[in-house]
């Protein structure tokens, strides 16, 4: 299509407007609109796309919307009034959420009248939803689908009811006659693009830049009506950039300063409502600032005003240290630097674009996050650290000020001999990728020049492999690159903090959080400005990273998913102890222990987010389901909000100790009290320490031996100093000690063992310790800790169950004939009180003859051993250190309480290697 236009001083406006309809010159002189159309095709089309408005003296006169664009002599600027600079001038920002209904426009207005600034300019965006209907009405209409109609009438819908619930009189007159103007030029234009079945990329931009003129228009009522002089601004009358790719615009400063001051000559005011995300290029065509593009425009107009601030108004708080929908605990940052917001920015981080920084980076002038409905809370400040940062802040404030995650990524990976020492092959693949056309994220090298890796997104990589090898064939073909390979499935985690450039050992704290989440990485890069260390990871794994670091860095508590196997005695006793503490431990210990089920052998109860431990007992009776172990560990370790996962194995189950190699495998921690893993076959004892061993997955077992007594840990902390095991000796058995220190006087074995299970000190079958398998199992323990092979079959065991009554078919047939064989364990009674001794049930880790024992012996009446009482445990360690005075540990060693305390505290000590502070 041609234009053709005569130069007056009238302004000429083309409108596209023209080509559905023939539009007649308003005969008022003060807005004379003269249009010209030598011919129509419904095929592309616009040539020209602007607001017009003629504003004079200060007085706003009648405006019409237009698919136009005013040629504006910018060399002939008005003497009449010169817009100020400076600290007078405050610009915010209101997006869309804050302006999507007419009590919102209110709340908004309020804000502005309640500023007390001198001067203040807003940039406001379309009311929430509405660019995306423009949009769907442009696509609606290339489709050439009639519903395009039908959504238009819901857009003008949309806005005359807000109008009509803010504005009266003349105010809701006159926007409701300029809406009705625009709808019916939208109309036309929709109908245009219907037929041609294109629209150009200048009739999408101006057709969606309407939502933003109708709402600055109310808001500047609303303001109006509150008794505030108030002007609006169509910003492509004054914002001038030009086009760089797609999805990028440069602003041009220059011109736009020039602009600026025409339109404040023609009508200055002191408070200005500017139409966000909206601009022209340098021919005076509409455009956007694509995304994000309304937060562009405020920066831009602050930096033209040299505001002293430019607040963004949001439906959030602030920045976060990390996304709050991933990481429940992450925090307000009251301040950011330029830099670590650009790079939050980057990453995917909800804070502005890193565009939108650029402008008032160069006259520093703060950008402040605030909540429209939250007015209570301070926000984030964007802005320069001052130099004279408070030192003690310094040490105080994690180095790391946030974390920020992409997914959807994928690894691309050139690698071969080839490349070492060869100029240029850096360029060749990165050339190959531009001119797919694809967004390198992160890049990665090894001084070897072995390989480059790169991040792409996914939807892109394909079409990369399928360049570069092409590309690289012949080098393929020739071995000189070994392969073009492709790693799906990857999300990138970035580390942002401007002091981690001054803080050693960041990088050693980051790597270390995601080994002990057992969290694999697949690339890292860091620039030398250090603001930023970057990791690749699997996307399935993103979300638990974000956790453990976030957590290591202490923004947030240690937060562990817990499952306890076996609530019987033992594990409820636990379930109750952790309940009475959850509380202390978040507050004082910033510890977060989550049970996210409880299971039985016959029914379990499951959660994701995590039990309620005062009401366990009903869950697991009213709701619990049919018991499955398998789906159990899926679900406590499925879930990827919580970075750590423990299994508590309270049961004495053979079957479930089996599964802990595999637990362990995949990254799960295992605490227990159950000894069968730790005294069952050697070879699978073995493997399970090595795996442990290996890895950051850690497996605490403190109660299989002396309940809550700090055995196994003090036995470890010998061996870890240097010192050498000589022999270990001790009554191990809780039941039995009972047992022997009330086997005195003239009492009867089978009296004493009938009295220990009335009072609940035996198992239900007294034979299950009576056998001294329980004891040799600890002895099996502790010798292995020592150093020694032994299997279980290896240990002598003096069994204090005759044999005849091995066979007995219950406990109680047990019980009856138990008294028939008291003779014997009289009589070693009468010859050790003779010898002035006592006779006590222990068990011998031999270290020099490397061999173990269970046996009854005789102590002397002033030996250790012989001063117990009750149901205490004894246990003396002879070292090489404590080879003259053992090393005795002494206390209470059966009973729910003590045992169930004894895990909890191997739970703590997990929660510390994952990072709470001690």
């Amino acid at each position: 299509m041609a234009f053709s236009s005569t130069i007056s001083s009238s302004r000429i406006v083309h409108s596209p407007a023209a080509l559905a309809y023939q539009s007649k010159p308003n005969n008022n002189q003060n807005n004379k609109k003269i249009f010209h159309c030598r011919s129509f095709s419904p095929l592309p089309f616009i040539s020209r796309l602007s607001y017009v408005s003629r504003r004079r003296k200060g007085k706003s006169l009648n405006k019409h919307i237009l698919a136009s664009v005013t040629d504006i002599s910018v060399d002939k600027l008005t003497e009449e009034a010169h817009i100020p600079k400076g600290q007078m001038w405050s610009v915010h920002k209101f997006g869309g959420t804050c302006v999507g209904t007419s009590q919102r426009i209110k709340n908004v207005g309020e804000i502005i009248v309640n500023d007390d600034t001198e001067r203040k300019l807003i940039v406001v965006s379309a009311m929430s939803k509405v660019t995306d209907m423009m949009y769907d009405l442009i696509y609606k209409a290339q489709s050439r689908n009639d519903s395009y109609l039908s959504a238009l009438d819901a857009v003008f819908e949309k806005h005359q009811l807000t109008a009509c619930d803010l504005l009266d009189g003349d105010e809701l007159a006159g926007f409701l006659s300029r809406l009705h103007h625009d709808i019916n030029n939208l109309k036309a234009m929709l109908h245009a693009i219907y037929i041609a079945g294109h629209a150009t990329e200048s009739f999408t931009d101006f057709v969606v830049g309407h939502g933003e003129l109708w709402s600055a228009q109310m808001l500047a009522a609303v303001v109006r009506k509150n008794g505030i002089d108030c002007k609006w601004m169509d910003t492509r009358e004054v914002l001038i950039v030009n086009p760089t790719s797609s999805n990028q615009v440069d602003p041009d400063f220059s011109e736009s300063e020039k602009r600026l001051e025409k339109w404040f000559s023609q009508s200055p005011s002191n408070t200005i409502i500017a139409t966000g995300f909206i601009a022209s290029t340098p021919d005076n065509i509409p455009t956007t600032l694509k995304r994000d593009g309304s937060d562009f425009s405020a920066a831009i107009m602050g930096a033209l005003l040299r505001a002293h601030q430019v607040t963004i108004w949001t439906d959030v708080d602030g920045v976060y240290s990390a996304d709050p929908r991933k990481v429940s605990e992450a925090v307000i940052l009251r301040t950011l630097s330029y830099q670590e917001a650009w790079e939050m920015s980057y990453f995917g981080a909800n804070v502005l674009h890193p565009r939108t920084i650029i402008p008032v980076m160069r006259y520093d002038i703060p950008i402040v996050i605030r909540n429209i409905f939250n007015l209570s809370a301070p926000g984030t400040m964007i802005c320069r650290p001052p130099v004279d940062e408070n030192e003690d802040e310094q040490i105080i404030d994690s180095p790391v000020k946030g974390f920020a995650t992409i997914d959807n990524l994928a690894l691309v990976n050139v690698e071969g001999t080839g490349m070492a020492g060869v100029p240029g092959t850096a360029n060749a693949i990165f050339g190959a990728v531009k001119d797919v056309g694809a967004n390198v994220i992160m890049i990665s090298q090894a001084s070897s020049e072995h390989s480059v890796c790169f991040a792409v997104p996914e939807k892109e990589v394909k079409a990369v492999a399928e360049a570069l090898e092409s590309k690289f064939r012949e080098a393929l073909n020739a071995g000189r690159l070994s392969q073009v390979a492709i790693v799906p499935n990857c999300s990138i985690l970035a580390a942002v903090g401007q002091k981690m450039a001054s803080t050693p050992g960041v990088s050693a704290t980051l790597f270390n959080a995601l080994a002990k989440a057992n969290i694999n990485i697949r690339a890292i890069a860091q620039g030398c400005s250090e603001y930023n260390i970057t990791v690749v990871l699997k996307r399935e794994d993103c979300i638990r990273a974000l956790r453990a670091v976030h957590s290591r860095f202490y923004l947030s508590r240690t937060t562990i998913a817990m499952g306890i196997i076996g609530p019987g005695l033992i594990g409820a006793t636990l379930l109750d102890q952790l309940r009475d503490q959850a509380a202390v431990l978040k507050e004082d210990f910033n510890i977060d222990l989550r049970v996210m089920g409880v299971t039985g052998s016959r029914t379990m109860v499951l959660s994701d987010t995590g039990i309620d431990l005062s009401t366990w007992r009903e869950l697991l009776k009213e709701k619990g389901e049919v018991a499955d172990l398998e789906k159990f560990t899926q679900l406590v370790h499925g879930n990827h909000f919580i970075p750590n996962t423990v299994l508590v194995d309270c049961t004495a189950d053979s079957n479930v100790a089996s599964c802990y190699h595999d637990w362990l495998r995949r990254g799960i921690h295992v605490i227990t009290p159950n000894k069968k893993a730790n005294s069952g076959p050697l070879d699978q004892y073995l493997k399970l320490r090595s795996l442990q061993r290996k890895s950051y997955t850690h497996y605490f077992y403190e109660a299989t031996v002396g309940a809550g007594l700090p055995i196994i840990s003090t036995l470890r902390g010998l061996l870890e100093t240097g010192d050498h095991i000589l022999r270990i000796e001790g009554i191990f058995s809780g039941t039995l000690s009972y047992l022997f220190n009330s086997f005195v006087g003239t009492r009867s074995f089978s009296e004493v063992v009938a009295e220990a299970k009335e009072a609940g000190y035996t198992e239900p079958d007294p034979r299950d310790d009576l056998s001294g398998t329980d004891v040799a199992r600890k002895v099996i323990i502790l010798a292995r800790e020592s150093g020694l092979k032994l299997e279980l079959s290896d240990l002598p065991v003096r069994s204090l169950v005759p044999e005849p009554l091995k066979a007995c078919a219950s406990a109680e047939e047990f019980m009856k004939q138990l008294p028939q064989f008291d003779e014997e364990l009289a009589k070693q009674r009468q010859e050790a009180e003779d010898a002035g001794e006592v006779l006590r049930y222990v068990g011998v880790v031999d270290a020099i003859n490397k061999e173990g024992r269970v046996e009854l012996r005789r102590y002397k009446k002033d030996h250790p051993f012989a001063q117990l009482s009750g149901s205490d445990n004894i246990i003396a360690f002879t070292t090489k250190r404590y080879k003259e005075q053992p090393l005795i540990v002494r206390g209470p060693g059966a009973g729910a309480q003590v045992t169930a305390g004894g895990i909890f505290s191997d739970i703590l000590r997990l929660a510390s290697y994952l990072g709470a502070p001690s």
